[in-house]
C-alpha cells in the first residue's frame, strides 16, 4: 500500500481549519470567495507545490494540483456553508493531497488534486464543477446572484489575479472523491467506511395552492377555501402514498413555505411551497412525481383550490464506475475487514458533474451522530485515517 503519513495528513487538515475558524468547536465560516476561502486556497496552492504538484487556478477559482502526464484526479472542495463543519469537502481535498504526495515519494502512480469552488452553492449548486463539466456556461454562471445580490462575476473577480484557463479533463483517467457521510448510517453501525454505489438523483419544484383569503373569525369552517389546510392535507397524504413506492434511502422534503397574507386573523388565500425528492433510481423519481401531481390535484379539487406548478429542476442519478468502485471495495476490506458497507449517497457532490468527463467513484467516512452543515460536525480521527488508507489502497490497486 502507498505509505501515507497519517500524522502529516491530520496536521494539515487541522491547519486548513484555521482559515475561517468559527471559534465554536471545530466549525468554520469559509463561504466561496470570502477572504477566508481565498486565503485557504492560496495556502493550499503552496502545499500542492511543496508536494511536487503544479498549482493551477481556473477562471472560477477551482484549484488544481497537477501531476505530470495522465493521472488519476482526486479531491472535493474547501469552501463551506455559512455555518459549516471543518471536514465537509476539506477532508477529501487534504486526503487526496496526502495520497498524491505519498505516491510521488514512493515512486507510485501520478495523482492530481482538485478543490472545486462554490460547491456549497452560494451562487448555484456545485457551481465550480458544474461550469467545468460544461453543464453551465461561464456567461450564464456570471449572472447568478447570492442572497445579498452580488453576482458570480463580481465575486470571482476577487481571484482574477490568480486565474488561468480551464484545465483539460482529458488528462485525467478518473476521479475519486472522499467525503464525510453527512448522515447517520455508518456512525450508528460503528463501521469505518462506506463505498458509494451511486449518487442520488434529485427533483425539485414549486407548488402553489390558491384559495380564498377571508376573515378568520366570521368564515365558517365548511365554507373556507384555506390554502394552508390544502398544504397540510397534501403533506399527510403524500407520506402515506409514498409508502409502497419508496425505499429506506428515499427522502422527500417540503420547504420554503410561504403563506399569503400570513396574518393571525386571515384565512390564508395562497400557499406556495417547494417539494424536493431524492432517490438513486430515475424510474422511482418519475413515479414519485406522478404521485405528487395526482395527490395535489385531488386535494385542490376537494378543497376548491387552484393548483399550479413552477419549473421542474433536478439532476439524474449517477452510478459509480465499477473499476474504481471495485478498487475502493478491495482496499476497504483490507483496511477494515468486515467493517464497511456499500451505500448510496443522499447528498449531491462534485463527482456528479465530473462524471460528464470521466469515470467517478466516492468513499465515505462516518459523521458523528450524522451531523453535517453545522459547527458540531466531526469524525473520529481513527476513521479519518482509515479512509485515507482505503484511498491509498485503491490508488495502488488501480495501477496494476
Amino acid at each position: 500500500m502507498i505509505p501515507v503519513n497519517p500524522e502529516r495528513f491530520l496536521a494539515e487538515l487541522h491547519e486548513l481549519r484555521r482559515f475561517g475558524a468559527s471559534g465554536i468547536g471545530k466549525g468554520v465560516v469559509r463561504p466561496a470567495y470570502s477572504e477566508a476561502d481565498i486565503a485557504a486556497r492560496q495556502w493550499l496552492a503552496g502545499r500542492m507545490e511543496a508536494a511536487g504538484l503544479r498549482p493551477h487556478f481556473d477562471p472560477v477559482g477551482s484549484l488544481f494540483g497537477l501531476a505530470e502526464g495522465p493521472s488519476l484526479l482526486m479531491g472535493s472542495h474547501t469552501d463551506s456553508q455559512p455555518e459549516g463543519g471543518w471536514l465537509d469537502g476539506a477532508l477529501g481535498v487534504m486526503a487526496a493531497l496526502e495520497v498524491a504526495r505519498a505516491s510521488r515519494e514512493a515512486g507510485g502512480p501520478p495523482v492530481s488534486v482538485v478543490s472545486f469552488e462554490d460547491e456549497e452553492g452560494r451562487f448555484g449548486v456545485t457551481t465550480g464543477s458544474t461550469v467545468w463539466s460544461g453543464k453551465l456556461s461561464l456567461e450564464v454562471a456570471d449572472e447568478l446572484t447570492d442572497r445579498e445580490g452580488e453576482t458570480f462575476a463580481e465575486a470571482r473577480a476577487r481571484m482574477a489575479h490568480l486565474a488561468g484557463d480551464f484545465v483539460d479533463p482529458k488528462q485525467f483517467t478518473g476521479f475519486i472523491e472522499m467525503h464525510i457521510e453527512q448522515g447517520p448510517w455508518l456512525d450508528q453501525a460503528g463501521e469505518a467506511v462506506g463505498v458509494v454505489e451511486s449518487i442520488v438523483g434529485i427533483r425539485d419544484m414549486r407548488i402553489t395552492l390558491e384559495g380564498q383569503q377571508n376573515h378568520a373569525g366570521t368564515t365558517p369552517m365548511h365554507l373556507r377555501r384555506d390554502a394552508f389546510q390544502g398544504l397540510a392535507e397534501f403533506n399527510s397524504l403524500i407520506n402515506e402514498r409514498f409508502r409502497n413506492v419508496v425505499t429506506p434511502s428515499t427522502v422527500w422534503t417540503i420547504g420554503h413555505v410561504s403563506l399569503h397574507p400570513d396574518a393571525h386573523s386571515i384565512v390564508p388565500g395562497r400557499a406556495v411551497f417547494s417539494m424536493q425528492w431524492r432517490d438513486g433510481e430515475a424510474d422511482r423519481l418519475a413515479r414519485m412525481e406522478e404521485i405528487i401531481r395526482e395527490t395535489a390535484a385531488e386535494v385542490a379539487d376537494r378543497r376548491g383550490l387552484e393548483l399550479s406548478y413552477g419549473p421542474m429542476l433536478g439532476l439524474e442519478p449517477v452510478a459509480m464506475d465499477a473499476r474504481l468502485r471495485g478498487a475502493l471495495e478491495a482496499a476497504a476490506e483490507e483496511v477494515a475487514p468486515g467493517n464497511w458497507r456499500s451505500m448510496p449517497s443522499g447528498a449531491l457532490h462534485d463527482a456528479t458533474n465530473v462524471a460528464v468527463h470521466m469515470p467517478v467513484a466516492m468513499l465515505f467516512v462516518p459523521s458523528i451522530d450524522g451531523i453535517s452543515h453545522a459547527f458540531e460536525e466531526d469524525t473520529d480521527e481513527r476513521d479519518l485515517v482509515a479512509g485515507l488508507k482505503v484511498l491509498a489502497g485503491a490508488v495502488e490497486r488501480l495501477q496494476s
